[in-house]
């Protein structure tokens, strides 16, 4: 299968050689002032093998971009992956890879710890009626799991 180089850096990920769970710089902009945004590939599922469910990575999502603010203000955003089997995690002028994990580790933490999804209503959500909060604790759990795990994105060979 021929495989052409495209402008989004995680198109151009080989896919098939990566180990989940991991958690992966996946680049880096500069600004005109300076200010640096890291993005992260927060990979909770193997792909193209195994995929979080809708509701429960929705409110993943959530409890997420809630908490994660919690324990850091470089913070961009925390967004979901359309293939179901990750985020991604962008902030601003941060760049410490160990730093990242402990947030991620303590805001996992967090959602085993959240009795509600903030904004599940129709007010302040596109599909409320698609979450589940024992759902996203799972998942949080099972990416807890194998914190050991989060640095070796290669599978060994």
């Amino acid at each position: 299968m021929s495989k052409d180089k495209t402008n989004v850096e995680s198109f151009d990920l080989d896919h098939t050689k990566v180990q989940a769970p991991y958690v992966r710089l996946a680049g880096t902009k500069t600004g005109q002032h300076g200010d640096v945004v890291t993005k992260y590939d927060v990979r909770f599922k193997q792909p193209n093998k195994e995929h979080m469910d809708m509701p429960a990575l929705h409110s993943l999502e959530h409890l997420t971009a809630d908490r994660i603010r919690n324990h850091s203000d470089q913070i961009i955003d925390w967004s979901p992956m359309g293939c179901q089997t990750g985020f991604y995690v962008s902030l601003i002028n941060h760049n410490d890879y160990e730093d990242v994990l402990t947030i991620l580790e303590a805001t996992m933490k967090d959602v085993l710890e959240a009795d509600s999804v903030p904004a599940c209503n129709e007010v302040q959500c596109g599909w409320a009626a698609s979450h589940s909060l024992e759902g996203a604790k799972q998942l949080a759990q099972q990416f807890l799991d194998k914190r050991d795990e989060w640095t070796q994105v290669f599978a060994t060979e």
